[in-house]
């Protein structure tokens, strides 16, 4: 029996990628379950984005489409694993829809899943700036801090996890938390999780203008590192029942 894969997407403001995207992403869900879904979380775009996500539907019918205004980019990624989880996804793929990542590389991550429960994107060389760089060492000192484990990639979005390893630890977050993937990604390697790591491309964005600026990027950063306490308390409970 064919593994249920769910292909998930939080998108805001992207109609200069968003068909591209689908269009480069959707084939891949040949390659598992026909009830594999790709799932794309729009958080109140202002452009065209939704507009154009439910005309794809009509030509792709494993497209689902959520609308969910006013949600940042961590609120639409905690949703859409919950949502996978809930609608009975064996694997979920994260990536984002600006068009950074590559489909191509994805069967050498499928092709690793009999071997390791959450294979990791790792950014060796980023095509979004230095600055972008220097934001993501700094997460990851953090996570050396509040954690006590250093990864290569704490925020990359291209990974793939069985959903009941990401299920175990989605609620140690609040549903609003902004830095979900590097939570998960501290978890995966303090609690020994079958997890590794591989080398991906990240290229610019293949059109349109990201708002994450960097100094939105350190806002949610500092904002994010001020509920690090608070899940680590979480954390202390997970441990007593472990």
């Amino acid at each position: 029996m064919s593994e249920v894969l769910y292909i998930v997407m939080p998108t805001y403001n992207e109609e200069a990628n968003i068909e591209a995207v689908v269009r480069e992403w959707y084939p891949i869900l040949q390659n598992a379950d026909a009830s594999s879904r790709l799932v794309i979380a729009d958080g109140g775009s202002k452009d065209h984005t939704l507009e154009i996500l439910y005309h794809l539907q009509e030509q792709f019918p494993q497209l689902e489409v959520l609308s969910k205004p006013g949600t940042d980019h961590g609120t639409k990624v905690i949703l859409l694993y919950k949502y996978a989880i809930e609608h009975g996804a064996d694997w979920i793929f994260q990536t984002d829809s600006d068009g950074q990542t590559l489909p191509a590389e994805f069967a050498a991550f499928w092709e690793l899943r009999n071997q390791y429960d959450i294979i990791m994107g790792n950014r060796k060389k980023r095509g979004d700036g230095y600055g972008r760089k220097i934001v993501e060492n700094v997460l990851r000192c953090y996570l050396k801090i509040f954690f006590g484990v250093m990864v290569p990639d704490a925020n990359a979005p291209f990974r793939l996890m069985r959903s009941s390893i990401v299920n175990k630890y989605i609620n140690l977050m609040p549903s609003d938390f902004n830095l979900p993937n590097a939570i998960l990604a501290a978890c995966f390697s303090r609690y020994k999780e079958k997890v590794t790591y591989r080398t991906i491309t990240f290229q610019p964005r293949q059109g349109g203008k990201n708002y994450m600026n960097l100094k939105r990027i350190f806002a949610i950063g500092l904002q994010s590192i001020q509920n690090f306490a608070a899940i680590g308390k979480n954390l202390k409970k997970f441990e007593q029942n472990l």
